[in-house]
C-alpha cells in the first residue's frame, strides 16, 4: 500500500519513490511476485521462489519463506524486512493471478533474514548473534556466502554441551566452519574435493553427505538452495566440527 511504501522510504536516503534507482526498485517490486497463483488457503508453510534477484546469483531467484503459524507471515514479518498478509484484503482476484495486500515492503532477504524467518534455524540464529556474526552474514564483505545451516534437531544436548564448553574463539570457529565465502554454490554445482570455509579448514561432500574435519560421522544436507540476496543456504542435520588439534 502507499503507507507501506512511505514507511519504506523513511528508512532510505530517498525522498520519493521516483528517487529510488530503477534497477533497485525493479528487484524490490519483483520480490513481491511469485510465478504462480495461490489463494491464501492454497499457501503452505515453506519456501517459494519470487521473480527477484539479489547480488549473489544471476540465475537463481530469491527464496521467500511463508509461515502460516499465525496468519500469513512472509520472511519473518515486518520486523525482519518481510511482511504480513492483511487477511481482510487477501485473495483479490485478477484475470492473470491473485493479489494479497501486505503491511510492509518486502525487502531482498539476506542470509540472516532467512535464518530468522525460519524457526528451524532458531538456535543457529541465537548462536550467530551471541558471537557477533550477524553483521558479517547480513553484509556483502566476503560474499556471496554459501551457508550449511544446522536445523534445530542438530543442536541436541550433547552437541550443545560440547559447544558450551568451548572458548569464545572456538565457538566462532565452529560457526564460521559452516560458511564458504566468495561463492554462491547451488546444490547441483557443489564441487568434489576439499571445500575451504571462512574458518580456514575444509570439508568434503559426496552426494548429500558431508565429511567434516573434526569427526568421523557424516552430516547430511536435507534442504537446498534457499537463495538470499547475499548468498545461498543449504540446511544440514548435524553440526559440522572443525579439527581443533
Amino acid at each position: 500500500t502507499n503507507t507501506a511504501f512511505n514507511n519504506f522510504l523513511a528508512t532510505t536516503p530517498y525522498a520519493t519513490i521516483n528517487d529510488v534507482p530503477v534497477p533497485v526498485l525493479t528487484e524490490i517490486l519483483k520480490n513481491h511476485v511469485i510465478g504462480a497463483s495461490y489463494t491464501s488457503s492454497e499457501l503452505t508453510t515453506g519456501y517459494v521462489k519470487t521473480l527477484a534477484k539479489g547480488s549473489a546469483s544471476s540465475t537463481n531467484t530469491l527464496s521467500m519463506y511463508i509461515d502460516l503459524t499465525s496468519g500469513v507471515k512472509i520472511n519473518g514479518g515486518s520486523t525482519n524486512g518481510g511482511a504480513n498478509v492483511v487477511l481482510t484484503s487477501a485473495n483479490i482476484a485478477a484475470s492473470n493471478g491473485v493479489i494479497h495486500v501486505v503491511d510492509n515492503v518486502i525487502g531482498l532477504p539476506t542470509v540472516v533474514n532467512h535464518a530468522i524467518a525460519n524457526p528451524s534455524f532458531a538456535t543457529l540464529t541465537t548462536l550467530l548473534s551471541a558471537q557477533g556474526l550477524v553483521p558479517t552474514l547480513s553484509g556483502t564483505a566476503s560474499s556471496p556466502f554459501t551457508v550449511f545451516a544446522p536445523v534445530e534437531s542438530a543442536f541436541n544436548s550433547a552437541t550443545l554441551s560440547l559447544y558450551g564448553s568451548l572458548s569464545s574463539d572456538l565457538k566462532t570457529q565452529v560457526l564460521t566452519y559452516h560458511v564458504v565465502g566468495g561463492a554462491n554454490v547451488l546444490a547441483n554445482a557443489i564441487p568434489s574435493g576439499n571445500i575451504t570455509t571462512l574458518q580456514g579448514q575444509g570439508f568434503t561432500i559426496s552426494g548429500t553427505a558431508i565429511n567434516d574435519a573434526g569427526t568421523d560421522v557424516n552430516k547430511n544436507i536435507i534442504l537446498t538452495d534457499v537463495q538470499c540476496s547475499n548468498g545461498v543456504v543449504h540446511a544440514i542435520d548435524n553440526v559440522l566440527i572443525p579439527n581443533f588439534n
